[in-house]
């Protein structure tokens, strides 16, 4: 099955030459989506292999469809990537190369379950329908107080009280169009700018949802160690929330000694367990980002275990 027109996958070429797919070996594609990606990671050597995971069942059906000509070079788990015990057993050995994309496919937005502003019929944004609480359940049900602090803390959203308090008076909130039309009510009309004036509280909304924030740099210092000696781990984020502690975690994770300077040798015995390559992150190209808007903001991270 044709996957393209339901999802453009961002940095291919950048992700596949990071990983050093063409060196062929084991790689982990932790959050599958359509398989872009895995696609171009078994196209670029024959000796190439992918465990793709994906808590999207939906998502992980077609991408099975679709890279089904790869016989047995790939293969599909259901799980959350950061359960790592529930994937790590389906590797015959360790990874040469692991891959996090963190962000949204075209596939979710458009798969009816309230991702979209456009959406009349649901309110929902859980990658994994059977895990966790609808958004809808939490906003009909939870505290102003703490809707707020979602949207402040998930979402970085300046008004987040006011738009919390709109909410509650609006209750019961029944799908994302109406969501959507809730906040642009809520939010001054001088502050409506390019972005949708709803952006950073569906990011907000999703994130909590999913926990996307929980648990994310245990994962990173966890999926360094699964590694093979000079794997590399690369992550795409799109947003600064998850991209700081991407960030934070690969720059301790590179560290080596933390003795004062004083001393005249290490006491610490600290040495680094990664290499920043490069130190500062890729961006997608010019040419990339005219073609596919969803790509402007995504920042890749690569770090290779020492």
């Amino acid at each position: 099955m044709e996957t393209g027109s339901l999802h453009v996958p961002v940095m291919v070429r950048e992700v596949a030459q990071a990983l050093r797919a063409e060196q062929g070996g084991w790689f982990v594609d932790c959050t599958l989506g359509l398989g872009g990606h895995t696609r171009a990671i078994l196209e670029s050597s024959h000796d190439a292999r992918v465990l793709g995971v994906d808590r999207d069942g939906a998502a992980l059906d077609l991408a099975q469809q679709s890279l089904a000509p790869f016989g047995d070079r790939f293969r599909g788990v259901r799980a959350n990537f950061k359960d790592i015990e529930t994937w790590e057993s389906s590797l015959p050995e360790p990874p040469r190369g692991i891959l996090v994309d963190l962000g949204m496919s075209t596939f979710q937005l458009k798969s009816g379950r309230g991702f979209s502003f456009a959406d009349e019929m649901a309110l929902d944004m859980r990658m994994d329908p059977d895990a966790g609480i609808s958004v809808k359940d939490f906003l009909n049900g939870a505290p102003q107080e703490e809707i707020a602090r979602v949207l402040k803390e998930c979402g970085e959203e300046p008004f987040a009280r006011r738009i919390a308090q709109t909410i509650v008076e609006s209750r019961p909130v029944e799908s994302a169009a109406a969501l959507a039309r809730i906040v642009e009510h809520a939010v001054p009309n001088r502050f409506h700018g390019r972005l949708h004036p709803a952006t950073r509280t569906f990011q907000a909304l999703r994130i909590h949802a999913n926990g996307e924030l929980e648990g994310l740099g245990e994962f990173v210092r966890e999926a360094v160690g699964l590694l093979s000696r000079s794997g590399r781990l690369a992550i795409l984020a799109y947003h600064s929330l998850e991209d700081r502690i991407v960030k934070q975690t690969f720059a301790a994770l590179a560290k080596g000694c933390i003795c004062p300077p004083r001393l005249p040798i290490c006491a610490c015995g600290r040495v680094p367990e990664l290499a920043l390559v490069p130190r500062k992150a890729g961006r997608p190209s010019a040419e990339e980002t005219a073609r596919n808007h969803a790509s402007r903001s995504a920042r890749l991270r690569v770090g290779e275990r020492l």
